[in-house]
Parts: C-alpha cells; sequence; structure tokens
C-alpha cells in the first residue's frame, strides 16, 4: 500500500473515530426532541396591536404635553384604531404650532386635517417594525420565562418569517397549566395613586364612584376593577377604584422581585427598584401620604395599601396569592413585561409513555429496514454488497455522532430521515456498482471498471444528493419543530452518505486491488 493510500486511511479512521466518540454513550449524547421524550408544543400568537396601542397611547400623552408648553390646552383626542387618532379644537391657525411639535416628536407620524378635526396615522414603515419589534420583545420574554421555570433543552422560536406567532417545545414538562399561566402572564406592573375613595380601599360600584364626580370621571381618571377574595383564595366578588391614569412607576423599573412572606406568614413579593424608579417613587409617595397607592397588575387591582411614609428603593407586593403564585410572579416581574398579549393559537402534549412507544417503533423500523437492505445488498451484489454493508454502517456512525457533536436534536421525523438516507447511501452504492457491471460487460479490466464505475457515477450521485440538501436546506429554513429535525438529520446523512459512498468505499476497493498486480475476476 502506497503512502496516499494510507494517509486516506488514517484520515477516515481518524473520521470515525472522532464521530464515534461524539456519539458514545447514545443515551447521553443525543438529545431527544419533543415527541420522543414527552412534553408540550405550543404556538403562541403575539398580539401586536395591544404593543402599537401602547405606543400610540405614549405618543398622544407626548403630543399633549407639547401641545400645553407652547399654549394649545383644551385639546379632544380620541384614538381610532391600534396606529390612529384624532385630534380636536384645533383651529387652522394653529396648524403650524401642530405641525412643529409632530416634526420635533413624533416625526414617526403623519397628519392631515379633516375638517375640524386632525387625523394620525402612523407610518407603514413604522408599524412594521414596532411590529417586528414586539414580537421580538416577547420571544426574548418568554425564553427568560422558561430559563427561569427550568426546562430543559426548550426550543423557542419564531414561526415563518416576519410573522406574529411563535413555536414553543417544552419537553418533559409534567405541569401544563402552570406552565401555560406563566407563559400568558402578561405581568406589566403599574403603581397607581388612587384618587377615590380616600384611604386605598375599593368601592362595590362603579356608579359610586361616578356619583362621587357628578357622572362624568375627569379626564386623567378611570376606573379599575379588583378582586376580593377570602384567605383560602376563593374570589367573593369585585370593587371598583378611581385611579389616576398615569402610573408612578411600571415594572420596567424593578431591578429585582422575589418571593418572601410577609409579617403575618402570608405569600407577598419583595421588589428592588432602579435608582431612577426609586427617585421616582420616593417624590410621588412622600408627596402624597394617606393617599391609596394601587397595584395594578395587568388591568387589575392586586391591593391598594395606604402610603403611610416616603418609599425610594424597595418594597412588597401583597394580595391574596398562593405560595406558588407569588413565586410564579416575582419571576415573570424578573424576566420582564410581555410587551402585547399572548394567546395560545396550538397546544398538543406528548405524554412520556407515547414518546417511548416512539423511539421503540422507530428503532424497530430502522432495524428491519436495515436488515432488509443488508440482504438485498448481499444477494444482488455477492462479496461487493459487504463493501456497501461497511459503509452503510460507517454512515450511521457518522450521522449519530454529527448530531451529538452539534448539539442537535433527534425528534421522531429525524428518525425517518436517518432512515431515508439509509437508502440514498445505498443508491449511490447501487449506482456505482451499475456502472462497475456495465464496465466489465464491456471488457475491460477489473481496476479500470472500478475506476470508470466511480467517475462515470459521481455526477449522478452529487446531482441526486445536492438537490435532497437544497430541499432540506429549504425546510430547516422555513419549517418549526419537528420539520426541522427531519431537515437536520436529512442533511447530516446525505453529507456522511456522500463521504462514506464515494470516498470510502472507493478506499476499500483500492486497498483490495492494490495488493495484487493483476485481478482477474470481482464477486458483483
Amino acid at each position: 500500500m502506497n503512502s496516499s493510500m494510507k494517509w486516506k486511511g488514517l484520515f477516515i479512521l481518524a473520521i470515525v473515530a472522532v464521530m464515534a466518540m461524539s456519539a458514545w454513550p447514545l443515551n447521553e449524547k443525543i438529545k431527544l426532541g419533543l415527541d420522543l421524550q414527552g412534553g408540550m408544543y405550543l404556538v403562541l400568537d403575539v398580539k401586536v396591536e395591544d404593543a402599537l396601542g401602547a405606543d400610540r397611547d405614549k405618543e398622544i400623552r407626548s403630543l399633549t404635553d407639547a401641545a400645553a408648553d407652547e399654549g394649545l390646552s383644551g385639546l379632544e383626542i380620541e384614538a381610532t384604531g391600534a396606529t390612529a387618532f384624532v385630534v380636536r379644537g384645533v383651529s387652522p391657525g394653529q396648524d403650524s404650532t401642530i405641525d412643529q411639535i409632530v416634526k420635533d416628536s413624533l416625526s414617526e407620524w403623519e397628519w392631515s386635517r379633516q375638517g375640524s378635526e386632525l387625523a394620525f396615522a402612523l407610518k407603514s414603515d413604522e408599524r412594521e417594525r414596532l411590529s417586528d419589534m414586539a414580537v421580538r420583545q416577547a420571544l426574548q420574554t418568554i425564553r427568560n420565562r422558561i430559563d427561569a421555570f427550568g426546562v430543559s433543552e426548550p426550543v423557542i422560536q419564531r414561526q415563518g418569517l416576519g410573522g406574529s406567532r411563535l413555536v414553543v417545545q417544552l419537553p418533559g414538562v409534567d405541569d401544563p397549566e402552570r406552565v401555560k399561566r406563566i407563559l400568558k402572564n402578561t405581568a406589566f406592573l403599574e403603581f397607581r395613586l388612587v384618587d377615590f375613595p380616600l384611604g386605598g380601599g375599593g368601592v362595590n360600584s362603579a356608579d359610586q364612584i361616578l356619583g362621587h364626580y357628578g357622572g362624568q370621571l375627569p379626564a386623567d381618571i378611570e376606573i379599575i376593577e379588583g378582586d376580593i377574595r377570602d384567605d383560602r383564595g376563593e374570589l367573593l366578588g369585585v370593587s371598583y377604584y378611581a385611579v389616576e391614569k398615569a402610573s408612578v412607576i411600571t415594572g420596567r423599573d424593578l431591578k429585582t422581585a422575589r418571593a418572601g412572606l410577609g409579617q403575618f406568614n402570608d405569600p407577598i413579593v419583595e421588589f428592588m427598584l432602579t435608582h431612577d424608579g426609586g427617585k421616582r417613587f420616593g417624590e410621588a409617595t412622600g408627596a402624597n401620604r394617606g393617599k391609596g397607592l394601587a397595584i395594578v397588575l395587568d388591568g387589575r387591582v392586586m391591593s391598594a395599601p395606604n402610603i403611610e411614609s416616603r418609599i425610594t428603593d424597595s418594597g412588597i407586593i401583597r394580595g391574596q396569592f398562593t405560595q406558588e403564585e407569588v413565586e410564579d410572579l416575582s419571576m415573570v416581574l424578573r424576566s420582564g413585561a410581555l410587551p402585547a398579549k399572548i394567546e395560545i393559537f396550538e397546544q398538543r402534549t406528548v405524554g412520556p409513555s407515547l414518546g417511548q412507544d416512539s423511539i421503540d417503533q422507530g428503532l424497530r423500523a430502522g432495524l428491519i429496514g436495515g436488515l432488509l437492505v443488508i440482504l438485498c445488498m448481499l444477494v444482488v451484489y455477492k462479496l461487493t454488497g459487504i463493501n456497501a454493508v461497511f459503509v452503510l454502517s460507517l454512515n450511521i456512525v457518522l450521522v449519530f455522532g454529527a448530531l451529538a457533536y452539534f448539539g442537535a436534536t433527534l425528534t421522531l421525523p429525524g428518525i425517518a430521515g436517518i432512515i431515508l438516507t439509509v437508502g440514498m447511501a445505498v443508491d449511490a452504492n447501487v449506482l456505482i456498482f451499475e456502472r462497475i457491471r456495465e464496465e466489465l460487460r464491456a471488457g475491460r479490466t477489473v481496476k479500470s471498471a472500478v475506476e470508470q464505475g466511480f467517475g462515470n457515477a459521481l455526477s449522478s450521485i452529487l446531482d441526486a444528493n445536492a438537490t435532497t440538501l437544497l430541499a432540506a436546506m429549504f425546510l430547516f429554513q422555513f419549517g418549526t419543530g419537528p420539520i426541522r429535525g427531519f431537515a437536520v438529520t436529512l442533511a447530516v446523512g446525505i453529507l456522511a452518505s456522500l463521504f462514506t459512498a464515494v470516498f470510502v468505499s472507493r478506499f476499500i476497493f483500492d486497498a483490495l486491488l492494490s495488493r495484487s498486480q493483476r485481478v482477474e475476476r470481482l464477486s458483483i
């Protein structure tokens, strides 16, 4: 054997050894997907209109403040959509002032006069940017929550390009309802001053609040509901609060939050504020002693304690919580609020016993298919078929080694992809062997027939595998979950089969033929 053959042999041996070591032990190195391990599969829909509406409200407040600074007071502003609102009370002579305010503070908005009203609309490119940002922020927030929850090997990704849906796969989850509650909890926390009733407690009806204000709420006040619960957390009724629309601080001002126990051993959430948040909180609580401070979570009042003293850098959130609820609430507050409401579009739960059954059936299918392929190759191609069986075994080792090395997840469709690559690897050998047969029938020597067989079959093999690899790339790019698992194993299998069928198989032929100066016959 010449030096070139020795280097080829050492190269093949090194590749196989690295992949075998990477995959061993198989049950520890190969990560199983949701359909094999069991768990939850969710498709979440991010309601981007909520995020756009929140941005619209912020811009409305900015416009109101800027107009007041310019002497334009008493404006009536009404939202007409998530990205549109109208302004009333501006005379035509004041249009230039409004135009300057828009240029300075609302550059992403365009406006036009329609009779006595000014119609504002968000620019289309800004709408797309805000929508995309809301989905990406929701994706990151959900990832933070899942990481804090402690799920191993989760899959959290966006479905398609530019869509508003997220795919979440959580292997091994045994409490689906709690997970759904954590994922859907917007966790938008606000601290607002209570204007009525004094003392911070709620009243029994909204009409009672309206009566206090003479039937018309002030522009800066709104009514928010809160639940009344007993010591066991059972719902007893609803109370109503008149609170200021402007928030003192929000969840974005929290530095951290953790579950704790109050002075009566009741579950509470303890929080620390950022420097800027603590400064604003201190100013507001110091100036409003004796008033109620409503703690509003996702649009409902959790509690409304009295402000007894100035509060700066820390505080507590108290309500009729269970210990599990305060742990979940503190976790979602630490991970950040969702920018918009989340709805579950699709849900599937796979039990661990069903996942194990899928593994068993997949292995059985692979074993039966592999044995049939081996039998077929030995019957049709005689001793040369041993070459195909050997490289086929190497192909399986390389596939599992690559999956383990790159940390890919094996799914049920992934097992199907492996079985498919077995067929494609054999197909490459069939093309080569049939070409060798043709050359032998044409009267060529064995060495010449082998050389011509590999050379003539190469283009067909590359063409078939390249088109399949291209399809696998598209499946990975646009697919989700198990589809991507199939694409990964298919792509890895194609590359492995090219290496084994073309390079390793040729090396085996050359190694055997190099032992004799002239080989008269080939068992094919």
